[in-house]
């Protein structure tokens, strides 16, 4: 897997900090809060199947999310030695990115007291799952930009009861394109981490 090669090549410093910035086919994945217990995948394995969505284990923090085309996902594979080695910080810091991003897009986007990611009210815009192994890291984060929201309903996202989903294109009550949204979060990325963008 390409984000696997990356990673070890970064670590052994054959490559400088990278951002991967893609769209998944439709797919649930389960991190390791729910490897072994799926009680918050609400699909059948029929009703999946006649979506043509799959379900895969991934070795990301984090319970259940939907991952599909119209939702910008993004694979900071960054380290974090020497004066970044503070893991609750990383994830507060992605937080600002999407943040930011949703704001130049229009969209007044924050933190909810106790919960990760990025909310618009009680409705998640973006959720985050990271994986970090000496000190760099390794999957990331997923905007929803014109995500099909409906999926969102084989799922409890994130574990969390009684929370919505949201999308930037649900927020605007219009189309919203996924290249402006790319560069909006690649610019705050390069921002908040104080990096420079090369394509």
């Amino acid at each position: 897997m390409l984000q696997q090669q990356l990673v070890e090549r970064r670590r052994l410093g054959d490559i400088p900090d990278q951002l991967l910035l893609l769209q998944h086919p439709s797919v649930i994945t389960l991190g390791v809060k729910a490897r072994h217990e799926r009680t918050h995948v609400l699909g059948t394995p029929e009703a999946l199947t006649e979506r043509g969505i799959e379900v895969v284990e991934t070795g990301r923090g984090g319970d259940v999310t939907y991952h599909g085309p119209g939702q910008l996902v993004g694979y900071p594979i960054v380290d974090l030695s020497p004066d970044r080695r503070d893991v609750h910080q990383y994830v507060r810091d992605l937080e600002e990115v999407l943040i930011r991003a949703a704001a130049a897009a229009g969209v007044r986007a924050d933190r909810a007291p106790g919960l990760t990611g990025v909310w618009v009210g009680e409705d998640k815009l973006a959720a985050i799952g990271v994986r970090i192994a000496r000190w760099v890291t390794s999957h990331g984060f997923a905007l929803n930009v014109a995500t099909n929201l409906d999926h969102f309903g084989l799922i409890v996202p994130c574990g969390i009861q009684g929370k919505g989903v949201t999308s930037l294109e649900k927020l605007r009550g219009r189309p919203y394109p996924m290249s402006e949204a790319e560069s909006f979060v690649a610019a705050a990325f390069a921002a908040v981490f104080n990096r420079e963008i090369v394509d």
